[in-house]
């Protein structure tokens, strides 16, 4: 088995950098080329639009993700019930206040965690500057200053692992209603994606963004399942491996390399690639003080957010969803309503979302 062979020659931690490098690469790829942005999705639907596309991609997205997640589940190949957003206690006002802190940081940097770090990889600066900040503020409330802040509102109201944060045990509808669930969702994608005229990468990249999900699941489970010692049931997120990533650039570790380790970098290059292959490459700056303060206090909120939740718009709009486990859903219908909110209160009546940083092209 080629997972056999891998972990023989470069080791379990080896091979899950390497596997999740090689996923990263794919994300990132297919982020770039469908322009797939949580905040532009949120931007159109709360503004009424009937045009863009932006919903459409996300919904694409979405739904590739719970589908192909679930059909891994029918097939025998993946199983949920080991992952820390099932196993785990969790908080539902961590994931409520923090699914609205996130909600509203991307609507201020423009650009949620791993659309920034997309942009970066084009040459945004604005990207790249928020993007660190987002970082140092998740170590920050992972292990730092604001770590005390977190674990405090964690604790207002949790709630068990197992069958209690399991959205298919605790609702009955199997992993058989969950895949038509998904069904409905992507073919109404389908229906809208052709009445806006969607292009082939909308859709295709799109579909690739939920695929890139469910491989990570896959991957994580079936390394687990060879490996001698215990490694985490994951999938793609940018909160944690992003502080992860941070901790170890800036100081030296002699911890074996991670499913995180590899992640962001390979999303970096997926991105580069794209951007390059499609000549977007281009040097972009702030334009005033008032627009850096607005994307650093972005940041901010998505760095607390985000580690506060456990989860960003990929990690738990997507990953998180996927596998149906009630705090993330939770969370993204916080990020949802409190992006809404900060654009109409903060954007409406700017330049069309389209314009900015985070718009996406179908």
């Amino acid at each position: 088995m080629f997972l056999e062979s891998a972990i023989d020659t470069l080791g379990e931690p080896g091979t899950l950098a390497l596997g999740a490098a090689l996923i990263g690469v794919l994300f990132g790829f297919f982020t770039q080329r469908s322009r797939f942005c949580l905040r532009a999705a949120v931007i159109e639907f709360s503004r009424h639009q009937r045009t863009g596309g932006r919903l459409t991609v996300w919904l694409f997205a979405f739904a590739t993700a719970v589908g192909a997640t679930q059909a891994l589940v029918l097939l025998g190949w993946f199983d949920a019930g080991n992952a820390r957003q099932i196993a785990a206690r969790g908080s539902l006002s961590g994931a409520a206040l923090g699914g609205a802190l996130f909600g509203m940081g991307m609507i201020l940097a423009r650009g949620c965690s791993s659309r920034l770090l997309v942009l970066a990889a084009q040459g945004n600066l604005r990207a790249l500057l928020s993007g660190l900040v987002f970082a140092v503020t998740a170590q920050s409330a992972l292990t730092g200053a604001l770590s005390p802040l977190r674990l405090a509102i964690s604790e207002w109201w949790t709630i068990d692992g197992g069958g209690a944060r399991d959205l298919l045990a605790r609702t009955g509808i199997g992993h058989g209603g969950a895949l038509l669930f998904a069904a409905a969702w992507f073919a109404a994608a389908v229906f809208w994606a052709r009445r806006q005229r969607v292009g082939a990468w909308g859709w295709g990249g799109a579909i690739g963004v939920g695929l890139t999900v469910a491989a990570g699941w896959w991957f994580t489970y079936a390394i687990s399942r060879l490996a001698f010692d215990p490694h985490p049931i994951q999938s793609l997120s940018f909160t944690g491996p992003s502080a992860e990533v941070l901790s170890r650039v800036l100081f030296v570790s002699d911890k074996p390399p991670s499913f995180d380790l590899g992640l962001i970098p390979g999303v970096f290059l997926g991105a580069f690639l794209a951007a390059a292959l499609s000549g977007e490459l281009r040097l972009e700056g702030f334009q005033g003080g008032a627009s850096m303060r607005r994307y650093i206090v972005g940041a901010v909120c998505m760095g607390f957010g985000g580690m506060l939740a456990g989860g960003c718009a990929v990690g738990a709009g997507l990953s998180g969803a996927a596998v149906f486990t009630a705090t993330s859903w939770v969370t993204l219908a916080g990020m949802w309503a409190a992006a809404a909110l900060t654009d109409r209160l903060v954007d409406q009546g700017d330049a069309p979302p389209a314009a900015t940083e985070a718009g996406a092209r179908p």
